[in-house]
Formats: C-alpha cells, sequence, structure tokens
C-alpha cells in the first residue's frame, strides 16, 4: 500500500498528506516512488465520500438529507454547509454511541420527519440538530 510508505519521504518524494495520480509498483526500478501529486482526482472524492457518506450530509432534489454512519465511538460533530445559498450549522449528537439512524431531527427547534429536510424549510443560518438513536 503506498500510504504506509508515508513515513519514508526519501522513497515516496512526495508530501505525506497529498494524493498522487501514480506510485510505481514491485516490478518497476522507481518502486515505491509517488508522481503528479495534487493532480488526482482522488481528494476530491475523498472529500465528496467524508462529507456525504461517512457525515452524512447529502443535498438532494428534494432538500438536504442528513444520514450520518459515523463510528460508535464519536459523540456527534458539528458541520457548516453551504446548500442552495444557504449558510448552515448542524449538529449531530450521538448520545446512545451508535453508528446510524437519525432519531429525531430539528430546523431552528422545529421537528422534522424523517430524515431529508425540505429545501423551502432551510432559510439562512438556520440551526440543524440530528439526534442519532
Amino acid at each position: 500500500m503506498p500510504a504506509a510508505q508515508n513515513d519514508q519521504a526519501e522513497v515516496r518524494e512526495i508530501e505525506p498528506y497529498v494524493h498522487c495520480q501514480s506510485t510505481h509498483a514491485p516490478a518497476s526500478k522507481k518502486y515505491g516512488k509517488s508522481r503528479v501529486p495534487w493532480l488526482s482526482g482522488t481528494a476530491s472524492w475523498s472529500h465528496y465520500t467524508a462529507t456525504q457518506y461517512i457525515l452524512g450530509i447529502r443535498p438532494e432534489l428534494g432538500g438536504l438529507r442528513i444520514d450520518p454512519c459515523i463510528p460508535t465511538t464519536w459523540p456527534g460533530f458539528t458541520a457548516k454547509r453551504t446548500f442552495r445559498g444557504k449558510a448552515l450549522d448542524i449538529e449531530v449528537q450521538n448520545p446512545s454511541g451508535v453508528s446510524r439512524g437519525v432519531k429525531s431531527l430539528t430546523v431552528d427547534g422545529v421537528e422534522i420527519e424523517g430524515n431529508l429536510i425540505p429545501a423551502a424549510k432551510l432559510k439562512k443560518g438556520a440551526k440543524i440538530v440530528a439526534i442519532l438513536g
């Protein structure tokens, strides 16, 4: 695994925190060396996966879905998200130590049925609180 060599700058020849487009395979004379850092689509896909499927903050046609899938050891998290031009403050609480399942969802103190917040209910600066359980 190339990431296993992140602490070996003399082998990788790139910054340890950067995704690169390629790393030379064992058959190469340059084995372990990585090339074309900062130009990979991996960084954007990693961000997409982390925000939309781990944190579970997903834009959809009908609104904003809050559907986290986090480690049971996380007590929760906070996030700021701009959705359709509106800056939102999102807080996810995990008092039961579960991995997923939104038990309650509120927008500015008003309960929302399910985990999809209709776009019309979101105002600039809205405070969203999701409780897992």
